[in-house]
């Protein structure tokens, strides 16, 4: 879906996602989980009203990048945050935080997929959030696409797989001819 917008288009840097937050039922277990798991920081807990607040970051210019409250009700029928994602600079480290979400007890529904573009894990943490960590790949296919993979192969074999495997989709093409693409198509608007 293409709606027109009235307004003229701003750069890319005009706006960028700074940080988020999440009301949790038991904030001390969220915050351990997301520490040891995703090795977030502590960097600030207080009291706002009723709600109790600590804030997190991996990135030391960043006061935080996310927020667990206290408030969450128990007896939600829904989850409406869909996933929080990250991303990785190589496979390496998707192997590392596949291997730490493993060797949590807490972590549950753990899977490794291709999207052709993008090798990622999800998995949910204790409260039933979907966490999804990620890298590119030097490859585009048309999407959605989900496969699941196998992280114990060596890297060298995961990458003939999904090179092969992305190869045969519909809108194959390497990571730099879409982003040319996408950049064309972004300065057109």
């Amino acid at each position: 879906m293409h709606l027109s917008n009235p307004f003229p288009a701003l750069c890319a840097d005009a706006i960028k996602l700074s940080h988020f937050g999440i009301y949790v039922q038991n904030l001390e277990s969220m915050a351990g989980y997301y520490q040891q798991v995703l090795d977030f920081r502590q960097t600030d807990h207080g009291l706002l009203g009723n709600t109790e607040i600590i804030f997190l970051s991996r990135d030391p210019n960043e006061h935080h990048q996310i927020i667990l409250a206290s408030g969450r009700p128990e007896n939600l029928g829904f989850n409406l945050i869909n996933q929080l994602s990250f991303k990785v600079p190589d496979l390496g480290y998707l192997k590392s935080f596949d291997a730490r979400a493993k060797a949590h007890s807490a972590t549950s529904d753990l899977v490794a997929i291709s999207h052709g573009n993008a090798l990622s894990i999800y998995f949910r943490d204790p409260e039933g959030n979907r966490i999804e960590i990620f890298m590119d790949t030097p490859w585009y296919c048309d999407q959605p696409l989900r496969e699941i993979i196998n992280l114990a192969l060596s890297d060298e074999e995961l990458m003939r797989v999904l090179e092969l495997q992305v190869s045969q989709r519909p809108g194959f093409c390497t990571r730099e001819e879409w982003l040319s693409r996408m950049q064309q198509r972004m300065s057109n608007t």
